[in-house]
Order: structure tokens, then C-alpha cells, then sequence
């Protein structure tokens, strides 16, 4: 089985439209860069209509060309940095609706906002319960640390729950503020909530030495390798993720993509088929790859498929 523990519903819905014009100026910038920059109006359609895609339809196919068996949609809360974000409320149902169409295919890691004030923790308990998302997600770029006080009424639902949290670490959507990306930001709430599994979003990518020694001194702090095409490293993606494979943390490690991040440069199928090749699990083991491709997410999640995958590890 192959789970991505990270993907993100191509939507304008889900990602405010001046995000992704911000992210089209910046691919025109670097094509340009080469001689290759055309029209900018036209990467900017591009990029928009590949996000268009509201009801998940395109990203079942990619997933089932690619063999993933089931993907963790991340959902994050915009509303209070950009006035086109959609209502929390509303993105609940679109990504409820997503999960009843395809059945068995996905699960969502709820994006909540400390700044919703009280109702926040009600609201999304209610939504853990009415649509049995699987777990919180947080954008501190959007303005906050992981270790903000007023998460800590969600953290006391997840802890009660057995919910992991994803937070996203390293830059992100270029008018938000990168020097909320630090993974160590999460450390003071990790201390505070032993029995709840943090997640580092991209750690394995960005900031990676400090993503891993969080996650080789605290047993509730994992990473995940989401946006390994975009690593800068000297030597590649490949010969990086395998010494990250290689430094003893396999147990806290979850594969994800972040597709449809590279949608145009890539496919995914091609993308799996560079991440499972023999140099990125060069010298290591089976059973830790078992681990790293799916068994991991599923048992931070608690999943029961976890429990019973032979050679699963606590």
C-alpha cells in the first residue's frame, strides 16, 4: 500500500487566487531568468485552470496512475489573511463532498487559525465529529506559531481524540510571513502535549537538520517529505532523501508529495516512479520503507489498516 500523506485539493477554493498569481509571477520570473519567459498573463491561466479541478476528479486519476492507494488532503484555514479565502465552513463541506465521491480515497487534516477566538475549538470538534476528518493542520506563515497558546484548547480535542497535528514548516505562499517556518517553533507545544503526534509538513525538505533532530529527541514529533521535487541540494532530491533515509529517524518519517505542486513540470506517476526507484532506498530496509510509504501516516491517524500491515512498527 502507498499513501501520500500530503496533498492538496487543486482549487481555487482551497487556495486563495492571489496566492496563485503570486506563485505564477514567480514561475514567469524563473523561466524568464532562462530566456524562457513568454507571456506572464499566459502562465497565470495555466496555473489557474490547473486549479480547477474542485471536485477531485483529476487528482483520483493522477493517484490511480501513480498507484497511491489513498492520499491525506491538507486543508489550510486562510480566512484571516486573505479577504478571497473561502469560510472555514464552507471548506469543510467541499472537502466532505470530495471524500463521499470518492469513497475510501482520502482523508483531511482540518486547517484551523488561532485568531478564530473561542468558537474555533467548538467548530472544529463539531467538524471532527460531523465529517470524521482525521487530524488538524495549521499555517503558521499565515501569521502564528505552532506553540501559540490559543491552539492549545485544539491540542487538549486532539489529545482527548487521538488526532495527529500537520503543521507546515519552511516558506510558503509568498505574501505570508516565512519567519513563522522554523520546525523548532513547534517544540514548546510537542513538550507541553506528549500524547499528541506533531507532524513537521515538508520537514524533510526544508530546515531538515533541525526537523530531525526534533524528531530523533521528541517520540510525538514526525516529518513528512512532501515538496521533494523543489529540494535545493547540490547533488539532488534522490541522493538527499537516501541519507535522510539513512540517519535512523525511518519510524518518524511520512511520504508525501504535496501534488499537484508540480503539475507543469511533472506527472505524478513519474514522480513515484523517481521516489521508489533503488537510489532514493538505497541501503534501506523493507520494512522501514513499509513504514515510510504509508504504514507511518496510517498509524499517526489511527488507522486500523496499520495495525494489522504485516511488519508494522510502533
Amino acid at each position: 500500500m502507498i499513501v501520500d500523506g500530503h496533498v492538496v485539493l487543486a482549487s481555487d477554493r482551497v487556495i486563495p487566487r492571489e496566492y496563485l498569481e503570486e506563485q505564477a509571477a514567480n514561475i514567469h520570473h524563473r523561466l524568464a531568468a532562462h530566456g524562457r519567459g513568454g507571456n506572464r498573463a499566459a502562465v497565470t491561466e495555466r496555473l489557474l485552470a490547473i486549479h480547477s479541478d474542485h471536485d477531485a476528479d483529476r487528482l483520483v486519476a493522477e493517484l490511480d496512475a501513480a498507484g497511491v492507494d489513498v492520499a491525506f488532503l491538507v486543508a489550510a484555514d486562510f480566512s484571516h489573511v486573505s479577504p478571497r479565502a473561502t469560510p472555514p465552513d464552507e471548506l469543510a463541506r467541499l472537502h466532505d463532498r470530495v471524500c463521499r465521491r470518492h469513497p475510501g480515497r482520502f482523508r483531511v487534516f482540518w486547517g484551523v487559525d488561532p485568531r478564530a477566538g473561542a468558537a474555533g475549538p467548538e467548530e472544529f470538534e463539531r467538524t471532527v465529529t460531523g465529517y470524521g476528518f482525521a487530524g488538524l493542520k495549521l499555517y503558521p506563515p499565515a501569521g502564528y506559531s505552532p506553540s501559540d497558546r490559543r491552539l492549545y484548547p485544539y491540542y487538549e480535542i486532539c489529545a482527548a481524540r487521538g488526532l495527529p497535528v500537520l503543521t507546515h514548516t519552511g516558506p510558503g505562499w509568498a505574501p505570508l510571513d516565512f519567519t513563522y517556518g522554523p520546525p523548532l517553533l513547534v517544540d514548546q507545544a510537542a513538550r507541553d502535549f506528549p500524547g499528541v503526534n506533531f507532524v513537521l509538513g515538508h520537514g524533510g525538505v526544508t530546515h531538515v537538520e533541525e526537523a530531525s533532530y526534533l524528531c530523533a529527541h521528541r517520540p510525538n514529533v514526525h516529518l513528512d517529505v512532501s515538496q521533494f521535487p523543489s529540494m535545493l541540494a547540490a547533488d539532488g532530491w534522490v541522493a538527499h532523501l537516501n541519507r535522510l533515509f539513512r540517519s535512523g529517524i525511518n519510524h518518524k518519517i511520512v511520504f508525501g508529495t504535496c501534488w499537484p505542486s508540480y503539475r507543469m513540470s511533472t506527472t505524478l506517476p513519474a514522480v513515484l516512479a523517481a521516489f521508489t526507484s533503488d537510489g532514493v532506498f538505497a541501503g534501506v530496509r523493507p520494512s522501514h520503507q513499509r513504514m515510510i510509504m504509508g504504514e507511518t501516516i496510517l498509524r499517526l491517524a489511527g488507522d486500523p489498516v496499520a495495525a494489522t500491515t504485516p511488519g508494522g512498527h510502533q
